[in-house]
């Protein structure tokens, strides 16, 4: 009762909304069965021998509950969660303020730790596997090593990106977990008792629209809703109708299967300048003006889960459904090739 009044009394607050909408636990997670399963029995052995887990890593697509996981892992285990981000630790001196702020099985979340820098990774070694922090003091043959014992901590590692790890880094981690999309009705759960704790009433037609436009994804799923809210309420609408709810998603530019106008200028670029493909990623971030880490990162992975991408050795091609949503002909006779 607590957190619903603090969400109305801060409803402007995006912040403050989305760590309200944050499940607390393993029941109030939604989805990804294989790795809540794996992290309650690890967590449980781990309380029954009385040590610290072991270092987890945990990668997949964005917004798919990385940082979540590792909040409701930190409250199972009765222990404080340190949070930074790769891009932040720019030097091992960042990193060494961190680890010797931690306690006996704190734990430390690095988000995007991908972008870590190579010489803060390389510091990271022996903190992991010996607890063990080395800081250079000096320059030149007078400088000297100094050895810093550290607690024993839980290094919670979230990636989009696993393939830029270096082995020696990923080869230290305890366990390593993948987050996949989500599935309509996992959606439609997380949807539904986001809503509640918004005080939002919604038509059951109206979560299956939210849900099928949200990308798999509980961060996207959670924001539509928001906006559907405030359609609503802007038009004096005490409950979100499916219809509401669709008119609020066209405003947005989001079609029915949540694609975004950028979604659509990758499609369309590959159809009608290249013929359908295949083209290389870096032709496609020049021709529509966007970051080829972002093409890659964001708007790929949805695009192929969807089946309207394909990559293949030679680039990336646009499939027979992807020409279809977008009204083109698709010719079978040619890779990927359109008419």
């Amino acid at each position: 009762m607590e957190d619903k009044k603090l969400i109305k009394t801060n409803s402007e607050d995006e912040g403050f909304l989305d760590l309200a909408l944050r499940p607390t636990t393993f029941e109030e997670y939604v989805g990804q069965e294989k790795a809540k399963k794996n992290l309650a029995v690890l967590i449980g052995a781990a309380k029954k021998r009385k040590e610290p887990l072991e270092h987890i890593l945990i990668h997949g697509p964005s917004g798919l509950g990385k940082t979540t996981l590792a909040y409701i892992i930190s409250r199972q285990m009765n222990s404080s969660l340190r949070i930074t981000s790769g891009a932040a630790l720019e030097k091992a001196g960042d990193l060494g303020s961190i680890l010797t702020g931690l306690n006996e099985g704190d734990f430390l979340f690095i988000d995007e730790v991908h972008r870590l820098n190579k010489l803060v990774e390389e510091t990271l070694y022996p903190a992991m596997e010996n607890y063990n922090l080395d800081i250079i003091i000096g320059k030149g043959n007078s400088a000297k090593t100094l050895q810093i014992q550290l607690p024993k901590f839980t290094l919670i590692a979230a990636t989009t990106r696993i393939s830029l790890l270096s082995n020696p880094f990923r080869s230290r981690f305890g366990v390593n977990f993948k987050l996949d999309f989500y599935q309509q009705k996992e959606i439609e759960k997380i949807i539904s008792r986001s809503a509640s704790l918004l005080n939002v009433k919604t038509e059951p037609e109206a979560l299956s629209v939210i849900a099928a436009a949200s990308r798999f994804t509980p961060r996207i799923a959670n924001k539509l809703l928001k906006r559907s809210r405030d359609f609503a309420q802007h038009h004096n609408k005490e409950i979100i109708t499916a219809d509401s709810a669709r008119q609020a998603l066209e405003m947005l530019e989001i079609d029915h299967l949540g694609l975004e106008g950028t979604d659509k200028r990758i499609l369309t670029t590959i159809a009608n300048n290249f013929n359908g493909g295949p083209v290389g990623l870096k032709t496609i971030a020049a021709a529509i003006a966007e970051e080829e880490a972002t093409i890659e990162d964001v708007y790929e992975p949805y695009l192929m889960q969807i089946g309207f991408l394909a990559r293949t050795t030679r680039g990336r091609v646009i499939t027979e459904e992807g020409a279809k949503h977008l009204g083109l002909k698709f010719s079978k006779s040619a890779q990927g090739s359109l008419i």
